[in-house]
């Protein structure tokens, strides 16, 4: 099983305030004689009548020393979860979680928001130190 980003317990926290419930941590997929793992899936019900949401999320710390490789690095492993999880668990959306200052600085360049744009990412973006989702980006 792979190391837990950084970020992870933090994530984790924010989300079970907003009130989601994990079910994963980590999902497990298995595609095409592939193993992979995304660090968390989690169900919140929004109401009654429409269902509930299930998501995964894949969690980036960005604190290497180049922002714009690793921005690559979780651009490719997004996209492999993302068509991973259409084979297994259509249900699940897929989120890239990323902290607000990454947000705010790598993020806001018009080459990274034009690939956001692009691939159709979505973010969660959170506050590490205040343990909290600060933005859903669909």
């Amino acid at each position: 099983m792979p190391a837990k980003d950084i970020f992870h317990n933090t994530v984790r926290l924010a989300l079970e305030k907003e009130g989601w419930v994990i079910t994963d941590d980590p999902l497990y997929l298995k595609v095409g004689g592939t193993e992979m793992y995304i660090d968390l899936a989690a169900e919140s019900l929004i109401a009654a009548q429409r269902g509930d949401r299930k998501i995964a999320v894949e969690i980036k710390s960005f604190l290497r020393e180049s922002e714009l490789t690793e921005f690559h690095l979780a651009l490719g492993q997004f996209l492999n979860y993302r068509l991973a999880l259409k084979q297994v668990f259509p249900e699940k959306m897929l989120y890239l979680a990323i902290p607000i200052d990454t947000y705010d600085t790598l993020f806001s360049r018009l080459f990274i928001q034009d690939s956001i744009a692009e691939y159709q990412i979505k973010l969660l973006v959170f506050d590490p130190d205040k343990q909290e989702v600060v933005l859903w980006k669909r």
